[in-house]
């Protein structure tokens, strides 16, 4: 009997889950049964880690020179140089949930410190009907205070219980995006001339980004077909968090900026913008699904059949780590938040559903392994790394000992960590100059403490990214869906 679709769906998301469990459970079997192969291929993993983590360096090197180039760029003479570029606008998304409104206030200061006109801009406040009262109050006096900034200031309420949808980020921001398209309408702005970035609601907006962000849509040869993806830093609050907070978002940081260097196709992540005419083609961002920040690239991927990229913006936007006041509670929000990033797996299934029979380019399937590995060596290497260092060894049998490869595995393994550190040592570095210039307290020991925390980096991503993948990926494997948790966000 053939399998009905919904139990050939269910049989693409257990995919992940079951690569990284079959993983373990044989390094362990193997370890014990069959210990010196066990070391054999421990040398080759870290020697095949050692390689990542200098290919990683080179780009983020690459990305760090086009990063210093491009924040001290006049920008808006590059965009004043395209005759039409007073008839863009910008829509700017920030959907909330119970936000302080100080957070919300300092974001919409982000946007009226903007080198751009803020004439043009469209603020879109999207709320939740389950936080109505308290929403509206915020709202009501935000836009007091900040209507007059911009083209309009609009406050929209997202029902909850919709038939259908997901209590999610994706779920506002796709009634949201309708609220937007009335009154785009109503003012017969065309969709080519509107930009649009989806925000999280602690987003501050570098007071460049507008102007690059225009100007790099009016230079593209198809501005639609594209999104364009910023730096992400996480300095809002950077020195009232946690050091292992800190490490975690700083090391987030460094993997998009490596990733904007690499060859094409890359990803939408977090904050990022789009044209609003994608945006309408596509139906807005999905309303069912945990990830939309990602999912809205493959669903323009896969409407215009391929022909969609992701164009890289070395200008950054400053958002909140998961910092939540006290230590437990900011653990428990930071294992939540990766977890919930994590959730990216349920884009597997959905890519090789649709593009098993499609006639979208051979680059489809580079998409599919840039997902599908990438998420197995979040959940997998620092674990992997760890075992290997040390079961085999425990286990050899005593001629195993006496053997050279068992007698000199110590010294190989621990020179390939050294090697691997590399990427530690460059990522502390930079992470300094890439903190606010306004440092509390005693200068030199907040950036001797900003380097020596980097030192907690092996212990983190465990903790703090294999486990929470590990678990987010057997979720999806046991059918045990994960529902949409919503950080906390504060400033002290």
């Amino acid at each position: 009997m053939w399998l009905s679709n919904y139990r050939k769906y269910r049989l693409l998301e257990m995919i992940p889950g079951l690569l990284i469990w079959t993983t373990f459970i044989t390094s362990i079997i193997l370890s014990f049964v069959a210990p010196l192969w066990v070391i054999f291929f421990a040398i080759l993993f870290d020697l095949y880690w050692a390689l990542r983590v200098l290919y990683f360096v080179i780009y983020l090197s690459f990305s760090w020179r086009q990063y210093l180039r491009d924040k001290d760029v006049d920008w808006m003479s590059r965009v004043e140089a395209h005759h039409d570029w007073r008839k863009m606008y910008h829509v700017i998304f920030l959907p909330t949930v119970d936000e302080d409104i100080d957070i919300l206030r300092a974001s919409l200061d982000g946007l009226i410190r903007s080198t751009y006109p803020q004439s043009s801009f469209i603020v879109v406040l999207a709320g939740e009907e389950r936080q109505q009262e308290t929403f509206l109050q915020k709202a009501e006096l935000l836009k007091n205070e900040y209507e007059k900034y911009f083209d309009a200031l609009l406050i929209t309420v997202h029902p909850k219980d919709l038939p259908g949808e997901m209590a999610s980020k994706g779920a506002n921001l796709h009634y949201a995006g309708r609220e937007a398209q009335k009154y785009i309408d109503s003012q017969n702005i065309v969709y080519e001339n509107v930009i649009v970035s989806a925000f999280d609601s602690d987003t501050i907006a570098h007071p460049q980004y507008f102007a690059c962000l225009t100007a790099t849509y009016l230079s593209h040869p198809h501005p639609t077909r594209s999104s364009y993806q910023p730096l992400a830093l996480y300095n809002n609050n950077v020195w009232e968090s946690p050091s292992f907070t800190r490490v975690v978002a700083n090391s987030t940081t460094f993997w998009l900026m490596a990733e904007l260097a690499r060859p094409k196709p890359i990803w939408t992540f977090s904050s990022h913008s789009m044209s609003f005419r994608a945006l309408v083609d596509v139906g807005f961002w999905q309303n069912d699904i945990v990830t939309e920040d990602s999912r809205i690239f493959l669903q323009c991927f896969i409407h215009y059949n391929g022909e969609y990229e992701v164009t890289p913006m070395y200008i950054p936007v400053s958002m909140n780590t998961a910092h939540a006041g006290d230590l437990w509670s900011t653990a428990k929000n930071l294992y939540k938040q990766q977890r919930r990033w994590a959730w990216g797996s349920e884009h597997f299934p959905f890519m090789i559903w649709h593009f098993w029979k499609s006639e979208l380019p051979k680059k489809k399937w580079y998409l599919v392994f840039n997902l599908a590995e990438g998420m197995y060596s979040w959940a997998t290497v620092p674990i992997l790394i760890t075992l290997f260092g040390f079961l085999p060894l425990l286990t050899l049998s005593d001629a195993d000992k006496a053997s050279t490869i068992a007698q000199y595995t110590p010294d190989i393994l621990g020179t390939l960590m050294k090697i691997s550190m590399v990427g530690i040592f460059i990522s502390a570095v930079l992470n300094v100059y890439l903190l606010p210039t306004e440092i509390p307290g005693t200068r030199w020991k907040k950036v001797l403490l900003m380097v020596l925390q980097w030192l907690l980096l092996p212990v983190a991503l465990i903790i703090f990214g294999s486990i929470p993948a590990t678990e987010a990926q057997t979720r999806l494997m046991l059918g045990k869906y994960l529902g949409f948790d919503t950080a906390k966000k504060i400033n002290k």
